[in-house]
């Protein structure tokens, strides 16, 4: 298709992108053919038509409507750019299609902000880079349910071509030792990255804990979050008895006595007056003064 057709006006059938001369300002202005649906022109119209859009946007004034226009009209023609892309990323986990479509347009929309219609390069050659480019940037920082340094996430990636390689050869999954000669590293770091793939994508606490075919009883079976221990309700008396020992020690004889006849025998007051040779009422101002003491040593402990 010509620029003469594409300004004279042109409709390819239903769903196909539809190009006229109207009224509208911003295409005047900038001598473009106004274009409706730009998203739905044929490859081959998309790609004549970005030519003609981009020698004119290299004289516009950057702000103007006619900027804009042109601008605007080039991501919406070349959108099929990032779905193409977009499509070799469909089976990778770690993040929707509908965002890596969106990220892959933020490269497009970099692709159209750099690119000179003087280099003689396809724009399409020049683009689907900084498309592929920014969809693996995303992937990188956002795909790892757990971050880990750079160099894991390289190593890792590594790793996973090696293990595909040799598993195609070997006809089974390699070994470390064969990883490590592979990539020419040592066994010791081999096994770092594979730890390191571990925190790649997070397991759900609702995935099963036993695999299916060990199941002894029908139904959904136990899952990991079924197994997962719970706060100790005793764990805060083991903290404030292991606290309590060396303030325990500090005690003189007479007094470590009378703590363990009254919280460790359980005896009354009664009973410790009675074994003390002293009254109810003295035992039970020794036993407040040991207390005081004790709760004075935990709040400096603190």
């Amino acid at each position: 298709m010509t620029a003469h057709t594409a300004r004279t006006g042109r409709t390819d059938g239903a769903g196909a992108g539809r190009i006229e001369s109207g009224p509208q300002s911003a295409a005047d202005d900038g001598e473009l053919p106004w274009i409706e649906n730009a998203g739905r022109l044929a490859p081959s119209d998309a790609r004549e038509l970005s030519r003609l859009f981009f020698d004119r946007l290299r004289d516009l004034e950057e702000g103007t409507p006619a900027h804009q226009y042109a601008r605007n009209t080039l991501i919406e023609m070349n959108l099929s750019l990032v779905r193409f892309a977009s499509g070799r990323f469909r089976n990778r986990g770690g993040g929707d299609m509908e965002d890596v479509v969106q990220v892959g347009t933020i490269g497009l929309i970099k692709a159209i902000d750099r690119f000179d219609l003087s280099r003689e390069v396809e724009f399409t050659s020049f683009a689907v880079p900084y498309i592929t480019g920014e969809i693996k940037r995303f992937f990188r920082d956002t795909g790892w349910a757990v971050h880990v340094p750079r160099r894991l996430q390289e190593l890792r990636a590594g790793i996973a071509r090696a293990t595909e390689s040799l598993a195609a050869e070997l006809d089974r999954e390699p070994t470390v030792r064969e990883l490590a000669e592979r990539l020419g590293l040592g066994e010791d770091e081999v096994g770092e990255g594979l730890v390191a793939a571990n925190g790649y994508t997070a397991g759900s606490l609702d995935m099963p804990a036993e695999p299916v075919g060990t199941r002894r009883h029908r139904g959904p079976g136990r899952t990991f979050a079924d197994v997962l221990g719970g706060p100790d309700p005793a764990i805060e008396t083991v903290e404030n008895l292991h606290a309590l020992a060396p303030l325990l020690g500090g005690l003189d004889d007479r007094e470590r006595r009378i703590v363990d006849m009254r919280f460790g025998q359980e005896m009354t007051q009664s009973q410790i007056g009675a074994e003390l040779g002293v009254s109810q009422m003295h035992v039970s101002r020794l036993i407040s003064r040991i207390l005081r003491k004790l709760r004075s040593g935990m709040c400096v402990e603190e």
